[in-house]
């Protein structure tokens, strides 16, 4: 029996979208020629999964996960073809599970894990749909320390994942993720000093080039440019923002002194297409 190769056994399944056992088994069977193994396997099936990694897949679900004692949650992306596989019950429950496995990973982005990717190589199967792991991401807290809240878009397709401390309520948290997820513009980082610098320093630069292209002197120009960055800050910090469910106060102050936002994601179906 030939030596199979695991780089051309993923490649195999990348191509045909077919589970990796099944990939392995036609190499060998192939005696491990690439070419003649893609050849057994669309023998196999027909045909059935023939170009159906290369079709878009522009739909899908996004899915949250909260370990039980809030030391650990994740938030992670599926993506299918279309909404009706999108919205059926096994690709829901595939998501579902995922994100409960990402639970087991360490913090950070993260890729699927074989046994993820076991139901969505089943999917791919059943739905002949081009479905796939978009990403995911782990967030880790302190047991008893942590609270994680969520909200999931009634379309399945945004979601919002928010880490706390202190005197939180779930409902406050749901209501904050609601926010983010409503939120024009949306939020980029929990306060102003979160914000990415290179986009602060684009904002700044590009205001004080305005001003000066009124005449004002350089020296003017960057200390009138101050009040209009306090004024970008209060638009793309969450904190800053005017709480959505009511205006007339800003994020920071629903939240109270006695709690604190340490984190958030907010993930929409397909925004990494154009990333």
């Amino acid at each position: 029996m030939p030596e199979i190769n695991a780089k051309d056994v993923m490649k195999l399944r990348n191509k045909t979208g077919l589970p990796m056992m099944d990939c392995k088994d036609a190499l060998e069977k192939s005696g491990g020629s690439f070419d003649a193994a893609e050849d057994y396997l669309r023998k196999k099936l027909k045909g059935k999964m023939e170009g159906r990694t290369a079709r878009a897949a522009g739909e899908g679900r996004v899915g949250v996960a909260i370990a039980p004692d809030h030391a650990k949650a994740t938030i992670v992306e599926v993506r299918a073809e279309t909404d009706f596989t999108a919205k059926n019950e096994k690709f829901l429950n595939a998501v579902a599970s995922i994100a409960r496995q990402g639970l087991a990973l360490p913090a950070g982005e993260f890729d699927a894990t074989a046994e993820m990717q076991k139901p969505v190589d089943d999917l791919r199967i059943t739905t002949g749909e081009n479905c796939r792991f978009g990403r995911g991401k782990c967030f880790a807290g302190t047991a008893g320390k942590t609270r994680f809240g969520s909200y999931i878009h009634h379309d399945g397709k945004t979601g919002v994942l928010v880490q706390a401390e202190g005197e939180v309520s779930d409902e406050l948290l749901k209501q904050v993720g609601m926010h983010i997820a409503a939120a024009s513009p949306r939020p980029l980082g929990v306060s102003a000093s979160e914000i990415p610098s290179s986009m602060v320093e684009k904002e700044r630069k590009f205001r004080i080039e305005q001003a000066m292209e009124s005449g004002k002197p350089k020296e003017i120009a960057e200390k009138m440019v101050e009040g209009a960055m306090k004024k970008f800050y209060s638009d793309v910090a969450l904190l800053e923002q005017p709480f959505v469910m009511d205006p007339t106060k800003p994020v920071k102050d629903i939240v109270g002194s006695n709690g604190k936002i340490v984190a958030f994601a907010r993930w929409q179906v397909g925004e990494t297409d154009n990333d």
